[in-house]
């Protein structure tokens, strides 16, 4: 159901550089998580009437498994960890818009507040008494499990007719829908005689970035992925390589800054190049295009001088959520 992405020409540290459009794809289903999605919008999933995800409740991926589900004629059940009581009074963004889907979204952290206490009776039967505390013991682990031990420990066994996904989409389904878009840029390559043309993304499970290049090398080509991490640091982004793909020469190239920042946190340099961006008439997210802009740039400047495209990834929704929190805490004569 998705056309082929146009690619624009950007004006990007004195170069001009290839501009991906894969924000392009869809109206209610766009970007990266459309492509690590396709295959369950372009399959028939018998018995199936549920996807079930996780992540943070503000999460691009979050409104798009309840786009996913729409379109499937699916519910959609999301688990979070917590949900700040401002997000559930002034809903916006990702969050608001996976509610339109009728998503529901659970609150992990609610569950456990409600909760019954336990309270261990003493019994003067030695092995009982044992069996009392390993069994507060066992439970006290529970309320500290992650989102997806949670899912595969107490809902999945309960969800026969549902489709798991996992944080992200990371996993290897993702494959199918990334080698189309490997397989489009390889078309734009060959029709514009870009035979070393670089491609760059920031990344966060990195899991579009490997499957990109990994299609790259097996169709022999000499096209290349480069990418930044902006979840975690590099060898967090490589552990997730090689969890989809244990052939490290298949792997991205990571490059950086050398410069360490903290996901989600929200920086002035981040502001203004996403401000930078955006002034050439092109919106981009101000999650994770303005670390891979900043990474993007130093590159550059710092030597690299073939053919590069910025692969757009969509997310702009988000930008309900983080922009207020931008303009809350940078005042633009300040920065």
């Amino acid at each position: 159901m998705f056309a082929n992405t146009p690619v624009d020409i950007f004006s990007f540290a004195d170069r001009e550089i290839f501009l991906k459009r894969d924000d392009l794809l869809h109206p209610a289903f766009s970007g990266n998580k459309a492509r690590k999605f396709a295959y369950f919008l372009d399959h028939d999933f018998a018995g199936i009437n549920k996807v079930i995800g996780h992540g943070s409740p503000l999460a691009n991926s979050l409104y798009s498994l309840s786009a996913l589900a729409k379109l499937k004629g699916w519910q959609c059940d999301f688990y979070v960890d917590h949900i700040a009581s401002q997000i559930i009074k002034h809903p916006t963004g990702n969050y608001a818009a996976a509610l339109a889907n009728d998503a529901h979204i659970i609150d992990l952290s609610d569950i456990m507040a409600r909760r019954p206490a336990l309270t261990p009776q003493l019994e003067l039967d030695t092995g009982s008494l044992i069996n009392t505390r390993t069994t507060l013991v066992d439970k006290d682990i529970e309320a500290h499990l992650s989102c997806q031990d949670y899912i595969e420990k107490n809902v999945l066994k309960n969800e026969p007719t549902a489709l798991f996904i996992p944080e992200g989409g990371r996993c290897s389904y993702a494959e199918y829908g990334v080698s189309i878009l490997a397989k489009e840029i390889m078309h734009f390559a060959q029709a514009n005689k870009l035979d070393d043309l670089t491609v760059f993304l920031p990344s966060g499970t990195g899991t579009t970035a490997l499957f990109l290049n990994q299609s790259f090398i097996r169709h022999h080509t000499n096209i290349r992925v480069k990418t930044c991490a902006v979840v975690g640091g590099d060898d967090y982004l490589r552990l997730q390589f090689s969890m989809l793909n244990a052939d490290i020469s298949e792997h991205p190239q990571i490059i950086n800054t050398g410069k360490k920042y903290h996901f989600g946190k929200l920086y002035a340099e981040f502001y203004v190049m996403w401000q930078r961006v955006c002034a050439s008439g092109v919106e981009f997210e101000l999650l994770y295009d303005p670390l891979g802009f900043i990474v993007l740039e130093d590159y550059l400047l710092h030597g690299h001088r073939g053919p590069l495209m910025y692969l757009h990834q969509g997310g702009l929704l988000g930008n309900a959520t983080m922009l207020p929190r931008y303009q809350r805490k940078y005042d633009r004569n300040n920065i």
